[in-house]
């Protein structure tokens, strides 16, 4: 569309040429009546029309029409440039931001003329500004906007989506309502990294990150541009770029409020900060990576008002959830939740701490780092930078008189042995691991060099988790699954006629994805003599697996299954967070 106009140019000419209009009443293409509305129109309106743009975009005439009528009333050739190939030497002649300012192409250069496909030829405050710029007469061709855009995006390069545009009307419209907590003014340099449009930008991004119910803030600098991306329900989502110019300053800000060395730039960097957004304080922890382009930054959002501590509410069924609970009340024994990154195994930990916290219990917690933080609970940050790891953290609990102690992950054999011999004598461990499914964390600690006896001896429960998208409840729609699909779910084809699915078609609740939230997906292995027997025998992940199902456990894709029958969430959901063997 014919819109990019100059606030210069609006103020040295009026927003519509007396002659073209008469021109256009003469050949038809407007009628008096209608000149007359649409002259009232450019001159009551912002100013930022030509009588061009106006035409176009209210449906008077075609882009085509309108070049042709241009080309027509200036007496200026009119051509098609989408099959022109243009040399390298003439593009330099125009930088990439003149171009895409002034809407226009360089076509070829001839001693000291330059021909250049321009939108309107009415524009003379333009072409007498890129006569300036090049030191060149300025000989005008008129081709199709949508031509124009997309020859400078194919010479240029693809640009930011209008960024400094962007960014400037949204910190126009932003509210002061959202401030860092504890900030060290002492630390701010000199750079101007700490005026205002750095803070409201930093800070818009933010709050749109914590509105938008993100878990994390991708900052990604490429050669041209700077990219960010919120991870919205588990998946990335592209939000408008930030102007390459800026990014330095945006980096340096958040370094600072995370108390980190701006002066660094070569090796990786982690820190945290607080912000406050309508009366509720947000913690991020940041994380800096050097890239080819510039340094990295990712902030994950930890909204204590978003974690879910009613275990009734994560998304057991309800056999599972008995077993969960009859564990968790156990004295002592271990009980392990696995899963990949960020599906919610720290969620289900703290649930379950939550619903066995009493006053009657010493309970500890050693986390790297703590992600939220529990009355009555006593939560020690591991850092393993220090001598501090886990093993070391476990060490000093068991000096401790400890009930209850929650590992945040076992990584290594010191990890697990310590967890498990604490288990052996006395308390209850709950801590994390890393694996597939529920039956091969058994051999999973006997690969990290734990007996084969002390595995089955000391585990009561294994839980795997994922988690998957919930269907958004404002664009929810039935459908009738098949007898194939059924089949293909390992469901009763009988049940075709009876079963109703769902799928969401998107809106604008669920920024037209279809899902909005998650809930998680659990697989519970109960301990009994059958399978300790079958940790002390090395079966493998496959056999000790069969094991369990016989014995009652539902796996990953079953509780998957479920939901999508319950309409909680859909079968492409289900098979993309889940498989089977």
């Amino acid at each position: 569309m014919v819109r990019q106009v100059s606030r210069a140019m609006v103020q040295t000419r009026p927003a519509f040429s007396r002659s073209f209009q008469r021109y256009l009443i003469a050949k038809g293409y407007l009628t008096v009546d209608q000149a007359v509305e649409v002259e009232k129109a450019l001159n009551t309106g912002d100013g930022s029309h030509t009588l061009s743009s106006y035409l176009v975009e209210n449906g008077y005439m075609s882009e085509e029409d309108l070049a042709k009528a241009l080309s027509d009333h200036h007496q200026i050739p009119y051509i098609s440039i989408s099959d022109y190939e243009i040399d390298r030497e003439i593009l330099d002649s125009v930088s990439e931001d003149m171009a895409r300012r002034y809407k226009i192409i360089p076509l070829d250069r001839t001693d000291r003329v330059l021909t250049v496909a321009v939108v309107d030829p009415d524009n003379i405050h333009h072409l007498d500004e890129i006569k300036l710029r090049t030191k060149m007469d300025v000989m005008p061709v008129i081709s199709l906007p949508k031509e124009i855009e997309a020859a400078i995006n194919k010479y240029y390069g693809s640009p930011e989506p209008q960024a400094d545009e962007t960014y400037a009307s949204l910190l126009g419209d932003m509210d002061e309502d959202i401030e860092v907590v504890h900030e060290h003014e002492e630390d701010l340099d000199a750079e101007g990294i700490e005026s205002a449009p750095i803070i409201r930008l930093v800070n818009m991004l933010i709050s749109e990150a914590i509105r938008s119910r993100a878990s994390d803030i991708h900052l990604e600098p490429e050669e041209k541009s700077f990219r960010v991306r919120y991870r919205i329900d588990g998946s990335l989502k592209e939000m408008p770029g930030i102007p390459k110019k800026m990014q330095n300053a945006v980096i340096s800000r958040l370094k600072i409020i995370s108390e980190l060395d701006i002066a660094e730039r070569r090796k990786p960097q982690d820190g945290r900060f607080k912000m406050k957004l309508d009366n509720r304080v947000v913690d991020f922890r940041v994380s800096t990576v050097p890239t080819v382009h510039g340094e990295k930054v990712v902030m994950r959002l930890l909204d204590k008002r978003n974690l879910q501590l009613d275990l009734t509410k994560l998304g057991f069924e309800p056999e599972a959830l008995e077993k969960f609970e009859r564990a968790i009340r156990r004295p002592y024994g271990m009980i392990i939740v696995t899963g990949p990154t960020g599906s919610g195994k720290s969620t289900t930990l703290y649930s379950a701490l939550s619903r066995i916290n009493d006053p009657a219990k010493n309970i500890m917690t050693a986390e790297d780092p703590v992600e939220y933080q529990l009355g009555g609970i006593n939560q020690v940050h591991a850092r393993p930078d220090i001598g501090m790891g886990f093993a070391e953290v476990l060490r000093s609990f068991l000096r401790q008189d400890p009930d209850i102690i929650m590992v945040g992950e076992i990584r290594d054999h010191e990890t697990a042995s310590i967890s498990i011999k604490a288990a052996l004598t006395g308390h209850l461990v709950l801590s994390t691991l890393h694996t597939n499914d529920a039956p091969s964390s058994l051999n999973r600690l006997v690969d990290m060099g734990i007996e084969p006896f002390l595995v089955g001896a000391s585990l009561i429960l294994v839980v795997a988790q994922r988690l998957a998208r919930k269907i958004c409840p404002m664009c929810k729609e039935a459908y009738k699954p098949s007898r194939e699909l059924l089949e293909q779910l390992g469901v009763d084809p009988s049940l075709a006629g009876t079963l109703t699915f769902y799928e969401g078609r998107g809106c604008a609740n669920c920024s037209d994805t279809g899902y909005r939230g998650r809930l998680a997906l659990y697989e519970v292995m109960e301990m009994d003599e059958e399978l300790s027997d079958a940790a002390i025998k090395r079966l493998s992940n496959y056999e000790i697996k069969q094991i369990a199902r016989k014995n009652g456990m539902k796996s990953l894709r079953d509780s998957g299954i479920v939901k999508v029958i319950e309409g909680l969430t859909t079968v492409s959901e289900v098979l993309s967070v889940t498989f089977e063997n």
